[in-house]
């Protein structure tokens, strides 16, 4: 049980991870996304080959893994980013459709659909992190390492620039900010910060492949943040909990047939989704029950 509930915390972490970089551009950008799992995934298969090849440091394949997907998210948020709203959520989901047919096809980078196996565990200054609680508490300073980052761009001139954009991209076009370098600015550190949830994904399981990476995991993320509140620190922290616990609490439920355990699952997000936009739009954290924060 001890071994199941670390295995679970852990798991948490890193979509709390995920979640709050998915907020950064979200919540105070207005940037909505449905390609995030690419940049997880860039990440998890960078972290991956580069301590497979050259080396398992921690402070090696991760800076790699952050790097490879801010490249990345430059040259297709240059293009994608001049349009605007529902324009860029197209684009973003063609941008994850076409990852994932890369991810399944490109068999030397990420092993194909049979994916990556055989990753080594991470180390920290030459020592291997392979316990469990020690990988918990590895995540959980990444992921409030992250908090403070993020937390600390938004109350500076560029966080206050992204909120205007949030509110008003006609406005802030109007008042001389550069949108597009604000919006690209954004996209490039969102996706970088998810590229580290992939890297301690990738060390954890030692195992990834493409269906970690789909179009679901963006989906799943994007309900974490709205779920939990957007624009706020411990709505999309929470958000992640809730929708990880979920699946582990109906496994529990003996009457519920276990072959339709993730039909059911679907079916609970769904739910959760609408009644949170008919009762509490804001998300669980918002102090607006009334509206979105």
């Amino acid at each position: 049980m001890t071994a199941y509930i670390l295995n679970l915390l852990v798991l948490i972490s890193v979509y709390a991870i995920l979640s709050t970089t998915l907020n950064f551009i979200i919540g105070y950008a207005g940037i909505f996304s449905l390609a995030h799992a690419v940049f997880f995934g860039i990440g998890g298969y960078t972290a991956a080959l580069v301590a497979m090849n050259v080396t398992p440091e921690f402070f090696v394949a991760v800076p790699v893994a952050m790097g490879a997907a801010a490249v990345t998210s430059l040259l297709l948020a240059l293009p994608a980013l001049r349009v605007r709203g529902e324009y860029f959520v197209a684009a973003s989901l063609g941008l994850q459709v076409l990852a994932v047919t890369l991810f399944s096809e490109w068999k030397s980078f990420t092993g194909g659909i049979g994916g990556v196996i055989g990753i080594p565990a991470v180390e920290l200054f030459g020592y291997p992190v392979y316990k469990p609680w020690q990988f918990l508490l590895m995540s959980l300073i990444c992921l409030a390492t992250i908090i403070v980052i993020t937390r600390t761009l938004v109350h500076t001139s560029f966080g206050r620039s992204l909120k205007a954009l949030r509110d008003s991209e006609s406005a802030a076009l109007a008042s001389g900010k550069n949108i597009t370098v604000i919006k690209t600015l954004s996209v490039v550190l969102s996706s970088s910060l998810a590229a580290a949830a992939g890297a301690l994904y990738a060390f954890y399981m030692s195992f990834i492949n493409v269906e970690s990476f789909m179009l679901d995991t963006s989906v799943l993320v994007m309900a974490m943040v709205i779920i939990g509140g957007t624009a706020t620190i411990l709505g999309p922290l929470l958000g992640a909990a809730l929708l990880m616990l979920i699946p582990s609490a109906l496994t529990y439920l003996s009457f519920l047939p276990q072959t339709e355990i993730g039909s059911i699952q679907q079916m609970v997000y769904g739910m959760a989704m609408v009644l949170l936009m008919i009762f509490r739009p804001g998300g669980i954290v918002s102090s607006h029950p009334g509206g979105s924060k």
